[in-house]
């Protein structure tokens, strides 16, 4: 959902799986692999801030969806291993998207 790809997408051949193409650019490159109208979204809501103060709030508010972005795209991959038995159990995959939620609404507003 958050890479917008399907994993039968004409992009996954030779080995390379969604699983694969996640994994590879986490961290790094999350940017790369998120859909891009969910990145233009944010940077719709940062282009409106011009002051100092609100661009210093605005680079926290990309970090801090940067860092929920990795996590999330983490929770994907640990429920998308080949070996069910490799995979989170739900319980735990609960749990971690509860703390990206909690982190993302921490100032009492959503990030649009």
């Amino acid at each position: 959902m958050f890479t917008a790809k399907r994993p039968t997408d004409s992009m996954f051949i030779d080995g390379m799986t969604l699983h694969n193409f996640a994994k590879t650019a986490l961290a790094e490159q999350v940017e790369s692999i998120v859909d891009p109208t969910l990145l233009a979204q944010t940077e719709q809501g940062e282009a409106s801030s011009s002051t100092n103060s609100s661009q210093s709030l605005s680079f926290a508010r990309s970090h801090k969806i940067r860092e929920i972005l990795i996590s999330i795209v983490n929770v994907g991959i640990a429920c998308s291993e080949e070996l069910p038995r490799d995979r989170s159990v739900m319980n735990e995959v609960l749990t971690r998207l509860h703390a990206c939620k909690k982190t993302l609404l921490q100032d009492g507003r959503c990030i649009r």
